[in-house]
């Protein structure tokens, strides 16, 4: 049977795979899971008679009945609901940390489309849940760990009436500058930013016109947000804005457009927001975190600032991992998902606009004239379906592998990824001019489908 976890909480099409049985099942397993260990002791020690949980979710129609159902099955396994409503997942976890909640849930499926919906959850402190914690959730669903208190031992569900507002007091403080005069288009992906994010930038001095700002629980990412980010290059150009931010649908990830219209894509935050901590002292050990997939041209930059780069696998909560183990200060992903630690422990897209657009007023630049400061190197990936992922480490493929590196020289990079479920092996190769990136790239996808292509199987 197939792992009930993906790569980011549980996901499905709501009412099929994703059930109000399902939904419930899981929260209570997650209170049997969640809520024991140092955080409770100390919850038992401060008087608090039950353990508390934050409940959130994205505007999408199924997060009513999802969310009912969580705050059911929390309540019902003696767990105390704090209701947030429709905030953004990072605006969850940081109200998880923020109030010493016990854990907290979201009800998102992020930037799938509307009939879509997922649930992921943060421990105490708003992290995400190790493989194993979420391996032990998924075990105790139904089983006989899960706790039925009766009486006045049940669990009560509240409206978390400040949630809003204490995420944004939380996002203005951290601004190393104000926003005053600079025009900003935000598309909020008619999703959980949409009332957030225009009321933090206004707040922060911008001057703001909305697009993906009126959702209505089925219009989600659809045309709208980081995934269609040429609609936003428009709506700069037509407003003459300075800068456009695009969120996703839960907002937990960011990307931009310059006044020209041109693309800014995670990579190249990264890259702006790396040199700025760098400039102020507030890099840690003057590193980055990035994935594997993060762009050459990000390397390079890094590399002339003396700035180091430590790499991870495709993830942010990889990212995560490694910026906490060492204490760094920024890390993220080609996507947008860019987390700062200091501030936030999970990829937060609001707080990664509002920090892009305050560089530009920090520094009197452009939002081209930051981006400047890397080179984005052609990027071309191919699938290679019908293969052995695990025959990467054939002696053909090697070869073709080490050919390709050596004719690239410094000019280029070229990797290969096994897909984690199905038989795909994903060919990336960067070079200086796209025509070389793609020639090459197409000449070792047909050494992997020639050499370990399931066809004679």
């Amino acid at each position: 049977m197939p792992r009930l976890f993906g790569t980011d909480g549980v996901r499905g099409l709501a009412n099929g795979e994703l059930t109000a049985a399902l939904a419930l099942g899981l929260a209570q397993a997650s209170a049997a899971v969640l809520t024991h260990g140092h955080h409770a002791d100390a919850r038992r020690a401060s008087g608090r008679p039950r353990p508390i949980a934050v409940l959130a979710r994205d505007p999408r129609v199924s997060g009513e009945f999802l969310g009912a159902a969580v705050a059911a099955g929390l309540a019902s396994a003696g767990v105390d609901v704090l209701d947030a409503g429709v905030i953004p997942t990072p605006a969850a976890a940081f109200l998880v940390a923020d109030i010493d909640a016990d854990f907290g849930v979201m009800v998102s499926a992020s930037h799938n489309p509307a009939p879509d919906n997922g649930i992921k959850f943060f421990a105490a402190g708003g992290r995400k849940l190790p493989d194993e914690v979420e391996d032990r959730i998924e075990a105790a669903i139904g089983s006989a760990e899960v706790p039925v208190p009766t009486g006045a031992d049940v669990g009560r569900i509240t409206r978390f009436a400040d949630a809003e507002d204490r995420y944004v007091v939380h996002l203005l403080s951290t601004l190393p500058a104000r926003l005053d005069g600079i025009h900003v288009v935000l598309d909020c992906a008619n999703g959980a930013a949409a009332a957030v994010s225009p009321e933090v930038f206004v707040n922060a001095g911008a001057r703001i016109t909305l697009i993906g700002a009126d959702p209505d629980g089925v219009n989600i990412n659809d045309g709208v947000g980081s995934t269609h980010i040429d609609n936003l290059a428009r709506a700069v150009l037509e407003a003459g804005a300075d800068v456009g931010i695009a969120h996703d649908g839960d907002a937990d990830r960011c990307l931009a457009v310059d006044a020209e219209g041109n693309a800014i894509d995670g990579d190249q935050i990264m890259a702006i927001l790396a040199l700025s901590l760098k400039e102020r002292g507030r890099l840690q050990d003057d590193t980055l975190v990035a994935t594997v997939m993060s762009n050459l041209g990000l390397r390079r930059a890094m590399a002339e600032n003396d700035i180091a780069v430590l790499e991870t696998a495709v993830g942010d909560r990889y990212v995560l991992e490694k910026m906490v183990e060492g204490g760094y200060s920024l890390g993220g992903e080609q996507s947008g998902h860019i987390i700062f630690n200091e501030f936030a422990t999970t990829g937060d897209g609001i707080l990664t606009g509002l920090h892009l657009v305050a560089e530009m007023a920090r520094t009197g630049k452009t939002l081209a004239e930051l981006a400047a400061c890397m080179t984005v190197f052609p990027q071309v990936l191919v699938n290679v379906r019908g293969v052995d992922r695990h025959g990467l480490d054939d002696a053909g493929v090697q070869r073709a592998i080490a050919g390709a590196e050596a004719a690239l020289g410094d000019t280029g990079r070229v990797l290969l990824r096994p897909s984690g479920t199905e038989p795909v092996v994903r060919v990336m190769v960067e070079a200086a001019d796209q025509a070389t990136a793609e020639r090459v790239a197409n000449e070792l996808a047909a050494v992997v489908h020639d050499r370990l292509g399931l066809d004679a199987a």
